[in-house]
């Protein structure tokens, strides 16, 4: 299903307490594949307790540069949900897991 240049990374975060993420998986995940070669996001999964969140995180991310300086404020102002501050704490942990990961290879 995804190419052979495809890397998975998942970041994640504390979701608030009173967040049915939280009492579902204790924890705010989201996970990107993303093209090393060129750091496209080519699919998305976040952990949420509705598809329609599903769906629209992934019309945020999918087919943008993981390290995309707009992507933050992209989501502060279209993303309303209990969980938006989980979502960019569990997305700068992806962007450094993936930073790490690029260094990592290239050497």
């Amino acid at each position: 299903m995804y190419d052979q240049d495809t890397i998975y990374i998942i970041g994640d975060a504390k979701a608030p307490q009173s967040n049915p993420i939280t009492k579902k998986f204790n924890q705010y995940f989201l996970g990107l594949v993303v093209d090393k070669t060129n750091g496209k996001i080519v699919d998305v999964e976040c952990s949420a307790t509705i598809e329609l969140t599903v769906r629209f995180v992934q019309s945020i991310f999918i087919g943008r540069h993981i390290s995309d300086p707009t992507l933050t404020d992209e989501i502060n102002s279209r993303y309303f949900g209990s969980s938006q501050k989980a979502l960019v704490v569990a997305f700068h942990d992806a962007q450094k897991k993936y930073q790490q990961i690029t260094a990592a290879l290239s050497t």
